[in-house]
């Protein structure tokens, strides 16, 4: 998991990036609801990253029950709050990189109408993967808005030596 545990902390940092972005986003924009794009706002978007991270690693990985993780979006009313949600995902991640002992033994989880087989490593890898495609989209969303990601700010993941 070691691997993992870094590759992690740089995705972390990358959302710094766009935590930082986000907070020159006026709330307003932040939160407008648009019925003609995925979610619906940024911040619907952002919220369903974080659950992503919930489900995956918190339900499906630690048993967690769904209910105990699951909000609706407008309970993050502005990016400082979202920025809390983020900080349980994080905490969600430590604990899973502290219990996690065999990454890649398979086990099952039923999802849905489907009994999946996952494994610890997958399940942590799973909502990365889901948070850099949704944050294309929140850039893309940001940007018809009218707030482009400005050119001097990195948007893709940071590089190690950052």
């Amino acid at each position: 998991m070691t691997d993992l545990k870094l590759e992690y902390d740089w995705v972390r940092r990358t959302r710094e990036n766009l935590f930082a972005f986000l907070e020159t986003v006026p709330n307003k924009v932040y939160t407008l609801e648009r019925a003609d794009f995925a979610y619906g706002s940024l911040r619907n978007i952002h919220a369903h990253i974080a659950f992503g991270y919930l489900l995956w690693v918190g339900v499906m990985g630690l048993e967690y029950p769904r209910s105990a993780l699951e909000r609706p979006a407008t309970d993050f009313p502005d990016v400082a709050a979202m920025r809390a949600r983020f900080q349980q995902v994080d905490a969600l991640l430590g604990e899973a990189f502290a219990k996690f002992s065999d990454p890649d033994a398979m086990f099952t989880r039923q999802y849905r109408t489907e009994t999946l087989q996952l494994t610890q490593r997958w399940v942590i890898f799973r909502p990365i993967t889901h948070e850099f495609h949704h944050k294309g989209q929140l850039l893309a969303l940001a940007r018809v808005l009218g707030h482009p990601l400005p050119p001097e700010m990195y948007g893709e993941l940071v590089g190690p030596f950052e």
